[in-house]
């Protein structure tokens, strides 16, 4: 298939920022883009060469967008995959393939397959509710996480008390054990067709205390030599176990003792990676588009320091977004602003993002705590 033709067809399910930022990539080759997504207000609709509403959950509507297109790919996990399945039989191709998505969609399979593939993760239970979980005794303190339809911090919480489970959704869940760890790692794998591998250095993730989502990405990481091989080790194997096509970033916690347990993956570029379309040679946007239509690898190699700053709705704000002192962080050398383009605002909703560079990864971290305090997402 020649997908530098005008006629190629490239369908992606999800029109966040990851499309929008998918779709930057996309314009480097002479490719029709078409992109499906809930919202009228989706970030990618202006970018993509056709623009569809509709559920990604609906078997038809996904069904028909994906006989429009010549190959197929997400930007969310949320998918509905009996309609992959039908589409995959019928010779599209699709990726990552609904079978790598049904391992990971629900994370109460995905914890399974990480015990059943001898991959390190923290011990767990699957509970069928909530409700099933309070009956069942489990001792405190623990991490609940719901067991479909999380993001961003959503579905995912400590539970310390019988207190703490009182206002969560009745759906099915998994308890985990909790972890001390030092650090939270990431290692995005991105693969191709034929299968080419290649991995982006470890990257560390600072998270904010109270809303559960990354503050600051750091690449590389601030580990040893031996940590981050043994990072880099256990994301491949993740990878070969999931076979998947395309990127898989792979969140892990280093431990006191230098143990690295697997927390989960996303199959799709992640947030783990944003830093890499300044730092990197190659970004994990142009990586994924690469691995899926089976071309050369890039470099992942990272050509400076980079640290990603994530901009979130400031709490006390809800409405049409203002991005204060943003002319103030675009006067500090380095540093690349991304916004959204997400009309309204809410407390921790994903507004943007920020990359930091620099050769000095010591001054980077100091300009990423004064973009921080600088800018302020509010309406």
């Amino acid at each position: 298939m020649n997908y530098f033709s005008s006629d190629f067809k490239l369908g992606i399910l999800g029109g966040g920022q990851l499309g929008k930022m998918l779709l930057a990539e996309t314009r480097k080759y002479d490719i029709q883009t078409y992109i499906l997504d809930p919202s009228t207000a989706a970030p990618s609709q202006f970018g993509a060469t056709q623009f569809f509403v509709g559920d990604l959950m609906d078997y038809a509507t996904v069904y028909e967008f994906g006989k429009k297109v010549d190959v197929l790919t997400i930007e969310i996990e949320n998918v509905n995959l009996d309609a992959l399945d039908s589409l995959e039989a019928e010779g599209l191709a699709v990726y990552p393939s609904p079978k790598t998505l049904r391992l990971i969609q629900n994370k109460g399979t995905q914890k399974d397959f990480y015990v059943g593939n001898t991959i390190p993760t923290s011990p767990h239970q699957r509970f069928s509710s909530v409700t099933a979980l309070q009956e069942s005794g489990l001792s405190f303190p623990f991490v609940w996480k719901c067991a479909q339809f999380g993001y961003d911090g959503n579905g995912v919480k400590i539970v310390r008390t019988a207190t703490d489970l009182e206002n969560l959704p009745d759906v099915e869940c998994i308890a985990e054990q909790m972890v001390p760890f030092k650090n939270e790692l990431a290692v995005i794998v991105a693969r191709s067709v034929s299968g080419e591998v290649k991995t982006y250095p470890v990257v560390e993730m600072e998270f904010h205390p109270e809303a559960n989502q990354v503050e600051y990405v750091i690449c590389p990481a601030r580990i040893d030599a031996t940590v981050a091989e043994k990072a880099t080790e256990i994301a491949m194997k993740v990878s070969n176990a999931f076979n998947h096509v395309g990127l898989l970033a792979v969140e892990m916690f280093q431990t006191h003792d230098n143990t690295i347990l697997v927390n989960e993956v996303a199959p799709r570029p992640h947030n783990s990676g944003h830093y890499s379309i300044e730092a990197s040679y190659t970004s994990q946007f142009e990586n994924h588009l690469r691995a899926i239509l089976n071309l050369p690898l890039g470099s992942t190699a990272s050509k400076v320091a980079g640290i990603m700053v994530n901009l979130v709705g400031a709490e006390g704000f809800s409405g049409p977004v203002v991005y204060e002192n943003i002319e103030k962080i675009m006067a500090i050398e380095g540093v690349t602003p991304h916004i959204y383009g997400k009309r309204e605002t809410r407390p921790f909703r994903k507004m943007g993002h920020v990359t930091i560079v620099n050769e000095d990864m010591t001054q980077a971290r100091q300009i990423a705590e004064e973009v921080k305090n600088s800018i302020r997402v509010i309406s």
